[in-house]
């Protein structure tokens, strides 16, 4: 149980780490295409974005995977489908 802790915690600093190498390398590029110093309100926001963007793309792939790994993707039921219907011969 501690060690999941542990790992979790890593991962998650991990994220965050990275999240603030992103940020600061946008704003690197945002100073370099001649776009002024970034305010407070801009480093807020690209934060809250590359935080986002990278959080939504973590939960979204680690549902992938659980899916694949339960074989929920296996267990589809497509009777319900009207493409999959008994063929008619019209």
């Amino acid at each position: 149980m501690v060690v999941r802790l542990i790992r979790l915690s890593l991962i998650t600093l991990l994220g965050l780490g990275l999240s603030g190498l992103a940020t600061w390398g946008l704003s690197l590029f945002w100073i370099a295409i001649g776009g002024g110093a970034l305010p407070l309100h801009g480093w807020i926001a690209m934060g809250l974005g590359v935080t986002g963007t990278v959080g939504l793309t973590y939960g979204l792939m680690a549902l992938a995977f659980k899916s694949h790994r339960e074989g929920w993707d296996d267990q589809v039921d497509n009777t319900l489908d009207p493409g999959r219907g008994p063929s008619r011969d019209d």
